[in-house]
């Protein structure tokens, strides 16, 4: 596939002419956002960009562009078209990693010869490449693909990256496979849920505390940034922290540096920053849930993790890993599975997706004791499971926050002032469970 990107639409329509017929699949963007919104989501073989945009006519603009693109794509082959033939221009667009330069109008035949060319020669390339490989995330669904075209791209970089995806999609192992890529994998991987810190204690927890700064601090203690020092930091459920928290985290993520409770000197770290979050931040910045700044801060790489029904191939995949983990830490004998299991088990909504799908086969293999598992030995443990998904027909839609609090109140009913349980049922952590008490009220004895 091509990208054009033009802000002239007859440009546009006509490069898209010319390409079909020569037998290409075309997209198109009108502005440098749209361009860069593009090349985030998607891999094009190659891209026709203008330098010139309605912004400036200078084509440093262009130039601007390539550089964000190639962050993106930077083994992707970018052709630069202007109407300004300028040597100089045109040198310094191939020094910013351009393939080709032409003026428009363009001759189609020399347009066609230079995009064959240099298609040809990155696929040449790309065969050499190296393949992504990442043994605990399974699945070969397409959905992943462009997932991991990604991590391979940006890893041995230090942008900041936002993943984003419902509960229990593996948000956590996407992280950690950007860390295990990148140049610093030899250094701490250092993951943070920041669901599970309450506000008094954020500071003490993300930057340390020096002895005697506060009543129960009877030991120095290194924060999370700090032990992260060279490495990677994943801040998990980053959604969930609070106006005052934002704003300490965004200071130390603009400069790198943070101050110690109870030492007013500054101190610097050089850590690669991962985020991760089920909520839609950007409509959490529109309502002033969450801070613009500290927003386009972390997310300046978005990678979103898609839902299990999104990706139902995967789950024979997922079923069989899940059962051969148990099979060898329990010293079980070899179970199989049988189609009609596989065929149920793909029609499941799976709210939680793989954390509850890992949870029922763990569930069903140790309850049935059965070499052979069936369609009703996992029916039977599924009808115990409390998180389900309503039907839109006979269900009123509730806000999410209220549909949340419903959920929580539902596994107390079922599972009594047992926490570890709820939590399990709920795929949550203890800690994250107590920060949704705290959050809804909910007052247990």
């Amino acid at each position: 596939m091509i990208l054009i990107s033009d802000d002239d639409s007859a440009v546009r329509s006509s490069l898209k002419l010319v390409l079909n017929r020569a037998g290409y699949e075309t997209a198109s963007a009108s502005d440098p956002r749209e361009t860069v919104d593009f090349v985030r989501q998607h891999v094009p073989d190659l891209i026709l960009m203008d330098m010139n945009y309605t912004t400036g006519t200078t084509g440093e603009e262009g130039l601007t562009l390539l550089r964000q693109v190639k962050v993106f794509c930077p083994a992707t082959p970018v052709i630069l078209i202007t109407a300004w033939g300028s040597i100089n221009l045109a040198v310094k667009g191939i020094q910013a990693g351009a393939f080709d330069f032409i003026t428009k109008p363009w001759d189609n035949r020399a347009l066609l010869k230079s995009i064959e060319t240099a298609i040809r020669l990155n696929k040449k390339e790309d065969s050499d490449t190296e393949v992504f490989r990442y043994d605990k995330i399974i699945g070969k669904s397409p959905m992943l693909t462009p997932i991991f075209h990604t991590i391979m791209r940006i890893a041995s970089t230090n942008a900041p990256v936002l993943i984003t995806g419902e509960s229990g999609t593996g948000k956590e192992l996407i992280a950690e496979a950007i860390h295990a890529h990148s140049n610093r994998r030899k250094q701490a991987f250092v993951k943070v849920n920041l669901g599970g810190i309450s506000q008094t204690l954020f500071e003490s927890e993300m930057f340390g505390h020096k002895k005697g700064a506060f009543t129960d601090a009877h030991y120095d203690r290194a924060g999370r940034f700090e032990t992260a020092d060279k490495g990677s930091i994943f801040l998990d459920e980053i959604g969930e922290l609070d106006a005052n928290c934002q704003v300490k985290l965004l200071r130390v993520l603009q400069d790198q540096t943070f101050e110690v409770l109870g030492d007013s000197k500054p101190r610097q770290v050089d850590v690669r920053v991962i985020s991760a979050t089920n909520r839609n931040l950007q409509e959490m910045v529109a309502s002033g849930a969450f801070r613009e700044d500290l927003f386009y801060r972390i997310n300046l790489i978005t990678i979103r993790v898609p839902s299990l029904r999104e990706r139902t191939e995967d789950i024979p995949l997922l079923v069989n890993h899940f059962l051969q983990l148990q099979i060898r830490e329990n010293h079980l004998k070899p179970v199989e599975i049988t189609s009609d299991a596989v065929a149920f088990l793909k029609s499941l909504p799976f709210p939680g997706n793989i954390r509850e799908l890992k949870n029922l086969v763990d569930r069903t293999l140790l309850v049935s004791g059965k070499s052979v598992l069936t369609s009703d030995d996992f029916e039977r443990q599924y009808e115990q499971n409390p998180v389900k998904i309503s039907s839109a027909k006979s269900d009123v839609l509730l806000p999410l926050e209220e549909m949340e609090k419903n959920m929580i109140l539902k596994a107390f009913e079922l599972y009594g002032d047992n926490y570890s349980k709820v939590a399990a049922a709920l795929g949550l952590t203890r800690q994250a469970l107590y920060r949704r008490l705290e959050k809804y009220g909910i007052v247990k004895n």
